[in-house]
């Protein structure tokens, strides 16, 4: 069974800012949705144990940024995974997959991954993936990747720390139709802070038109919806190395159903090459 459809969802879409508190409705809503033939990146590990630790404690974890990411890391991982599992069908199974940089840059292990996420299609299984930030070390990480781009100069190397980016490139790796990142927000807009100039569509007749489109609307793009997030221009940046490969591109909000976003009918922005 091929892979239908890669769907991503951001840390701040699966919170309820309002009491910081995890928003349950979301996690329902999207999980009664899945099944076997779709993908997962799921962001969330890190603000989720923030969440539980401040709850647990009373207060918010001191010292060093890094390390408490980590830590938070760490307690969320299993949260996030317990919450999907109780609400996805009981008759489909769900699989955790933690990556790191290394799973992609190197073909052996790309080809592992790819696998994985083929069976798990074949036997009734949602692959459910995110980042292993709880044993990443950012100054290893950078290392790595140097020697891999100095060893390999003419390959993408990838790190995938961005959740858009790793939707990304396994959309690719799988060789899906579309991918759909859901956001706190129901597209991209021209200007934030107005609703009514939400960019419907972006597309190109080729990749050439598809890429200046893009760079214009990048140009929009400020800010991000929570420290240590890239914001809109970075999944932009994602969103159109990935359709420069032929994967339809939907940025739109987890409250509408997957199968509006797909089909059109749920508002969004589609990024995609149409050579029609």
């Amino acid at each position: 069974m091929p892979v239908e459809l890669v769907i991503k969802i951001g840390s701040m879409a699966l919170i309820r800012r309002e009491d910081n508190d995890i928003d349950y409705n979301i996690f329902a809503r999207l999980s009664r949705q899945l099944r076997p033939g779709m993908i997962l990146v799921s962001s969330g590990a890190t603000e989720i144990g923030r969440v539980d630790y401040m709850k647990r404690t009373g207060e918010a974890l001191h010292g060093d940024n890094e390390q408490n990411k980590t830590d938070y890391s760490a307690q969320g991982q299993a949260i996030l995974m317990e919450t999907y599992r109780r609400f996805v069908r009981p008759e489909f199974g769900i699989r955790q997959v933690l990556v790191e940089h290394n799973h992609f840059n190197d073909p052996q292990k790309r080809q592992h991954l790819l696998g994985l996420l083929l069976r798990a299609a074949e036997q009734g299984a949602i692959p459910i993936i995110n980042y292993n930030d709880c044993v990443s070390d950012e100054e290893n990480r950078k290392m790595e990747l140097s020697l891999i781009q100095s060893r390999y100069p003419e390959s993408q190397v990838v790190e995938c720390v961005d959740n858009d980016e790793t939707a990304a490139v396994v959309a690719e790796l799988v060789h899906t139709k579309q991918l759909i990142l859901l956001t706190s927000t129901e597209g991209i807009y021209l200007d934030p802070a107005d609703p009514s100039t939400l960019v419907r569509e972006v597309y190109g007749r080729d990749n050439a038109e598809l890429e200046r489109k893009v760079e214009e609307l990048r140009t929009h793009c400020r800010g991000a919806s929570r420290a240590g997030a890239n914001g809109a221009g970075a999944k932009l940046e994602y969103a159109l190395r990935c359709a420069l490969q032929g994967v339809e591109v939907i940025i739109g909000s987890p409250r509408y159903t997957i199968a509006d976003l797909q089909s059109g009918a749920a508002p969004s922005t589609r990024i995609a090459v149409k050579t029609e």
